[in-house]
């Protein structure tokens, strides 16, 4: 004869559980909410460290990105190269490409961009050098995507391992370039390429040095979101991201997809070494990418590969590196001050995405379960 008794189960407080789905309105206030509290906490740090009033703090950040018109250009412009390059990033990632080879690609767009204007910028019109280096640039990023692009579809190879070694092979391709270029020889520098000509510069446009970058970034930008929302090689991609097997069966060349995706990839970041050499720094050197590379990793996936968002993301987080600049040199603190600041802001945006996927569910008291035995 069998009988029924009870056992009380302790059950935690609460859990998480992943969610089935969230409005994009509640996945943006949750993020609103991480940037609150990361700035929050931003102030305190900061406030410890200088016995400052917060709002003194915030001030300084403000005028750091925005306070002088030579301050908002300067703003617009890393913003520029940020989106860039996270545009670049978004066709391989849509295909679960991990391609962490943005740095390396930017910078052999960078040695391209370079080499044109010191081998040619005293000979050809300035509207073809322009054109060559633009060209050139995008080429030379190309390849540098393609490389891992085939091992991965020939081979299988690990591509986030393979794209985050090209870039120590693209560092040191630009060693190399600098020692061939430096000007005066020992200075290991090429210095400012073209200072006196400004061949192979960007020209001025809408009363900016900048307004050329605007124009480029913003024209690939809309094209990368038609290509990828309503051409039919974005779709293969969407496919190939989601099941190669899927994908096969459906009668699409993977190996093409991928190879193809990669060559557009690398081609836009190397655009943005073009972007960086002769639209802002005119000169190259082995820091050209800055880390944007890795950065963009993060806009993208934080915007979910929507340009709009990408943009939006781009801006707050080169405003709060500007203004950090600004703030470490305002209150007397070391560089390492803004990348702190940095840091935090990332730190938040990145652990805000873990409660846009899971939510919090409490429990109630003790649960009777009835047990047949």
């Amino acid at each position: 004869m069998s009988k029924v008794h009870t056992v009380s189960s302790k059950e935690p407080l609460f859990h998480m559980i992943k969610r089935d789905g969230i409005s994009a309105g509640k996945a943006w206030a949750i993020r609103l909410i991480a940037v609150v509290l990361s700035l929050i906490v931003c102030a305190v740090v900061i406030v410890a460290i200088t016995h400052q009033n917060p709002l003194e703090v915030y001030a300084g950040i403000i005028s750091g990105a925005v306070g002088t018109k030579r301050r908002i250009w300067v703003t617009i412009r890393e913003t520029l190269l940020l989106l860039l390059v996270a545009i670049g990033l978004t066709p391989a990632f849509r295909m679960r490409f991990w391609n962490i080879g943005a740095e390396g690609q930017i910078l052999l767009g960078g040695i391209a961009s370079a080499g044109l204007m010191i081998a040619f910028g005293n000979v050809l019109p300035g509207w073809l050098l322009l054109l060559l280096i633009l060209v050139a640039s995008m080429i030379a990023g190309m390849i540098w995507g393609l490389i891992p692009a085939i091992f991965k579809a020939t081979f299988n190879t690990n591509e986030t391992l393979f794209t985050l070694m090209l870039n120590y092979v693209a560092m040191q391709l630009v060693t190399f370039c600098i020692v061939y270029w430096e000007k005066p020889a020992g200075s290991n520098t090429v210095g400012i390429i073209n200072g006196d000509s400004k061949a192979g510069w960007f020209p001025a446009l809408f009363g900016s040095d900048y307004g050329l970058s605007v124009i480029l970034v913003l024209a690939v930008t809309l094209l990368v979101h038609i290509y990828m929302k309503y051409s039919k090689q974005g779709y293969e991609i969407n496919v190939v991201g989601e099941s190669q097997n899927t994908a096969r069966y459906a009668g699409i060349n993977v190996t093409a997809v991928i190879i193809r995706t990669m060559m557009i990839s690398g081609a836009i970041c190397g655009l943005a070494g073009a972007v960086v050499v002769s639209g802002a720094s005119h000169t190259i050197s082995t820091s050209t990418a800055g880390g944007r590379g890795f950065t963009a990793i993060i806009v993208a996936w934080m915007s979910k590969f929507h340009p709009g968002a990408m943009i939006l993301v781009s801006l707050f987080l080169v405003f709060m590196q500007q203004g950090s600049i600004q703030i470490a040199s305002q209150f007397g603190l070391n560089e390492n001050a803004s990348d702190i600041i940095t840091g935090i802001l990332l730190f938040f945006l990145i652990g805000c995405e873990f409660f846009i996927r899971y939510q919090l569910e409490f429990r109630k008291k003790k649960q009777e379960k009835e047990v047949q035995a």
